[in-house]
């Protein structure tokens, strides 16, 4: 079997390879609904998650720098929206469901909480008693239960593929003999996804749909390349300093020998798309490759295969991982960095200690129900209120409630780069 070099037919319709996961072979919706006339049930699925509350609410969630850093520099939304585009492309040049490879990358994110990864460690922390917190698991409580926008469910009643694809991007959950994979093997299976699945079985045990695959790698490309891009405008480290990774060295020579004396805001635009344009051709290539060695014939053949088939090459693999070195080494470990996520850690503490003290201080929404209730359930209730607020609004709330709130701001070393043009 190969891969169609066309990938749109001549009547504009484009072209799904006999492994993509087809939309009209869905396997449904937890409550039953009419299909729509215009629309595939995952082009649906995307469009219920692009007008959710959740997901407009990613606009002011940290990336890395909080949002009064610079208008410049991404968020979780502007995140989301560069993985859509990479996922999209992965799945065009793989011949897999474009709609469902675009749906679970603009979901990938929704569980996160306010403060980004630090947000996630503190609520992890004080829900240490009660089963922790975990952003994936979070994204299908969010999609199965937290949105209520519709009269006939909560949640967005999403389609299974999208469900198993937005919970199993990462690989699966547990082995073939229902134990925990590594991943979860200290802290077992999230309870959230234990009871969904207790629900609506989303087959743990097997590899995640080829979509959910290709919106994983867009992920990592889109991370790889937009923090170098960031923390370079930031001023975190200079160019001169990524040659320490041999692959950016090998591009950033590529790029004086044919733009030679280039500005550095022009600079640092070259580097991150060359990341992204050889990162995603290798996808394409090695994904062709194990497909063809696969040789699925269905969709069903590459969930139940031994392995991912849409991964790095191990060249590229070992420059994502030194990359990924250099941003813990250089970025996220930042003194500035690390200080304003001390603050942030302590607003989210804060709140969590005020709320379950007295869940009456939350919206009656959110309040509504807890008079009798056990401790887990008080202190679940104010996780997901917690991990719904944006930045701004975590602070805002800590205001209202302490005397006193760490001021999060802080003067990025910019080194005189601009962030972008006028």
């Amino acid at each position: 079997m190969s891969l169609r070099a066309d990938a749109v037919r001549s009547n504009g319709e484009r072209w799904r390879a006999a492994y993509a996961t087809d939309p009209a072979r869905t396997r449904g919706r937890l409550i039953p609904e009419a299909g729509s006339p215009t629309r595939s049930d995952f082009q649906r699925d995307r469009d219920r998650i692009i007008h959710s509350t959740a997901f407009r609410r990613l606009k002011h969630k940290t990336q890395v720098f909080v949002h009064h850093e610079g208008d410049h520099y991404r968020t979780r939304l502007t995140h989301t929206l560069e993985v859509s585009q990479i996922g999209r492309a992965l799945a065009r040049a793989l011949g897999l469901d474009e709609d469902l490879a675009e749906a679970l990358a603009l979901s990938h994110d929704l569980g996160h909480t306010c403060f980004g990864h630090t947000g996630e460690d503190a609520l992890d922390a004080c829900m240490a008693r009660y089963g922790g917190f975990d952003h994936n698991a979070q994204a299908l409580r969010i999609v199965t239960r937290l949105e209520r926008r519709y009269a006939g469910f909560d949640g967005l009643n999403l389609a299974w593929e999208t469900l198993e694809g937005l919970v199993k991007h990462n690989g699966p959950l547990l082995t073939a003999d229902g134990q925990p994979t590594p991943r979860y093997a200290a802290r077992g299976i999230p309870a959230a996804i234990l009871e969904y699945d207790a629900l609506n079985p989303l087959d743990l045990w097997s590899q995640a749909g080829p979509e959910a695959q290709a919106a994983s790698l867009a992920d990592d490309i889109a991370y790889a390349a937009h923090d170098l891009d960031d923390g370079l405008r930031a001023g975190l480290f200079e160019i001169p300093e990524l040659r320490a990774v041999p692959f950016l060295a090998g591009l950033l020579d590529e790029i004086d020998r044919l733009h030679p004396g280039l500005e550095p805001s022009r600079m640092i635009h070259e580097l991150a798309r060359r990341v992204i344009t050889r990162f995603v051709e290798d996808v394409i290539r090695e994904g062709g490759r194990r497909i063809e060695e696969l040789d699925p014939r269905r969709v069903e053949d590459i969930r139940n295969a031994d392995q991912a088939v849409i991964v790095f090459s191990p060249e590229i693999a070992a420059a994502d991982a030194d990359i990924m070195r250099f941003l813990w080494d250089r970025m996220y470990r930042h003194p500035g960095v690390v200080a304003v996520r001390k603050k942030a850690d302590a607003i989210v503490n804060d709140l969590f200690a005020a709320f379950t003290a007295a869940p009456s201080r939350m919206p009656e929404e959110w309040s509504a129900g807890l008079e009798e209730a056990s401790e887990a359930r008080v202190a679940r209730r104010v996780a997901d209120y917690i991990a719904g607020m944006t930045d701004t609004y975590a602070v805002l709330a800590h205001r209202k409630l302490y005397a006193t709130t760490p001021d999060l701001h802080w003067e990025l070393p910019s080194r005189g780069l601009p962030l972008a043009e006028p």
